[in-house]
């Protein structure tokens, strides 16, 4: 007989997939030969974000690590969805007898079921087989504890944030101001909010939830969760778990990296805004002149706006976006980037000093890791509650402030150039200067964090204990200790 397997079920998204497959392998290693790992391939809804699936399981299905990944039946796209949480929600409903035939199937005994936080349609399959199901939650404990709270904030958040007075209580958090709650959960309908508060009260279906942070990162938040108040499940904070390709590098770094090379330690400020965030024309000239009074060297990658019914940005023309002159003013201390960057390889290069980001919970996770501080420029879903984490709970980042002003009959919120030059300033200022405290608290973090996940370290120990618990369920096949 085969022996015991881990099933996994990661969303298509480009946070979600390759943190969620991380996670799976750590738990594969850390069982020692105990479990495989079965990846169940939910076929993503486009044709770009497909072909990205395909490609990381074409480059992990030869890494050598006894990981299957098996292709589930494609379905019809639900239609009248009126925004994005709303389509994936139901349309991973129509996958749910698909799930179910592929796992009852497989010939390994299945140890544990692992689905993507928005995947909570899909516990129903393990229920019915009769296997522990867990929840792999890629943002931060925050989300997760607010997400907990949906149905009693129900009546407070979902007339909207704009004139709300007070603060919202995150559990462990300084109180929050409305300003920072995620937009992803009243951005467009309150059928957003009904969403997130479907999967937050399905989270405690689990018999366990795996987060993608540590005690180090979060502990407040943590033990907030876990102090009985509310119901919640048992919390394995195995983080950070971040992605780092393992493919050999090209024998000519990119041009980012090359460019960076010739840069002082420490001396550029990298500004980028995450896989699907891009900023509009009249904010990409307010950037273009506080980066220019700055007077500090920088990397920006520089996207235009998505084109074609995709949501993903384009490769952009500096020459039509960027003010006249901007590209001569700067020329020799900046390099504007229309196209993808290497992300983590620019945030681990020596000359990096700063970043200025969207506050997607992965690329916060690897400007800490390589103990880069930060600006917080939060766009869409939970990076808003991201950012003031960042800033007013970690302590490893500077906040950029916002201006809203009247656009006709409509208010547009928008970064102002003086806003940008001083944040900027502030997050490259040398030791000593405005950014210091930032500065140290993202190196005192970066060791941290690396600690946490080294044998030894709090999210080690929580991996180990994690694994004992679901090898333990599938008899005759101890774990090795």
């Amino acid at each position: 007989m085969a022996g015991p397997t881990i099933v996994l079920l990661p969303a298509w998204g480009s946070g979600h997939f390759m943190s969620a497959l991380e996670a799976g392998k750590r738990l594969l290693v850390a069982s020692g030969g105990a479990v495989s790992l079965t990846v169940l391939v939910m076929q993503a809804p486009t044709e770009i974000e497909a072909s990205v699936v395909e490609a990381h399981v074409r480059r992990e299905a030869a890494s050598g690590l006894d990981v299957t990944f098996r292709r589930l039946p494609a379905v019809e796209h639900p239609t009248g969805c009126e925004a994005t949480e709303e389509f994936m929600s139901r349309y991973v409903e129509r996958h749910a007898h698909h799930v179910k035939a592929a796992i009852a199937g497989l010939a390994s005994p299945v140890a544990a079921v692992v689905v993507d936080l928005f995947f909570t349609p899909l516990l129903d399959a393990a229920h019915e087989l009769s296997i522990p199901a867990y929840v792999y939650f890629a943002s931060t404990a925050a989300f997760l504890a607010l997400m907990l709270r949906l149905p009693e904030l129900r009546d407070d958040l979902t007339v909207g944030f704009d004139g709300m007075e007070g603060t919202v209580d995150v559990p462990g958090l300084p109180p929050v101001p409305p300003s920072y709650m995620p937009v992803c959960l009243v951005s467009k309908t309150v059928k957003n909010y009904d969403w997130f508060e479907y999967h937050g009260r399905r989270f405690t279906e689990a018999k366990g939830i795996i987060v993608n942070s540590s005690v180090e990162l979060e502990g407040a938040v943590l033990a907030a969760i876990a102090d009985g108040r509310r119901p919640a499940p048992a919390i394995h904070a195995i983080g950070p778990v971040i992605w780092f390709d393992a493919t050999p590098p090209p024998e000519q770094p990119h041009e980012c990296v090359r460019w960076l090379d010739a840069q002082p330690a420490a001396s550029v400020v990298f500004l980028c805004f995450g896989s699907i965030g891009f900023l509009d024309a009249a904010q990409v000239r307010e950037l273009a002149a506080g980066l220019e009074c700055s007077g500090h060297r920088f990397l920006w990658v520089l996207r235009g706006a998505p084109a074609g019914g995709v949501r993903y940005p384009t490769d952009a023309d500096p020459g039509e976006l960027l003010p006249e002159g901007f590209l001569e003013a700067t020329a020799g201390r900046g390099m504007v980037w229309s196209r993808w960057a290497p992300q983590k390889d620019i945030l681990g290069h020596a000359a990096v000093g700063g970043f200025v980001t969207h506050c997607g919970w992965n690329s916060v996770l690897e400007s800490l890791w390589f103990g880069v501080p930060m600006a917080t420029w939060p766009l869409y879903g939970e990076q808003h509650l991201n950012a003031f984490e960042a800033v007013a709970s970690m302590g490893v980042a500077v906040e950029l402030r916002r201006t809203t002003a009247k656009d006709g009959d409509a208010a547009r919120s928008l970064v102002e150039a003086a806003e940008v030059e001083r944040a900027v300033r502030r997050l490259m200022a040398p030791q000593g200067g405005g950014s210091s405290e930032a500065r140290e608290k993202a190196a005192e973090v970066s060791a941290a964090c690396r600690k946490a996940v080294e044998e030894g370290g709090s999210s080690h120990a929580a991996l180990q204990r994690l694994v004992r618990e679901i090898v333990r369920v599938v008899a005759g096949h101890p774990m090795p200790e």
